[in-house]
């Protein structure tokens, strides 16, 4: 059971939610955005959604500047 994020494979966690993740993986950028399997999950939502197993998770950086 796993899950692959940004490239990489990580071990599946049952009920882990995208917060716990972003912890997990020490993300602690600011701006980011995250998608599961290609649909953006707003960040109102990073406590309550949960990752299923076996899910492709982009964790994007975004960048400021002018």
């Amino acid at each position: 059971m796993s899950i692959t994020v940004n490239g990489r494979t990580l071990d599946w966690i049952k009920d882990e939610t995208v917060t716990k993740l972003l912890k997990r993986m020490k993300y602690t950028f600011p701006l980011i955005i995250v998608k599961i399997n290609k649909k953006i999950i707003p960040r109102k939502d990073h406590n309550n959604c949960i990752i299923p197993n076996e899910s492709v998770v982009d964790v994007i950086h975004m960048i400021s500047g002018g």
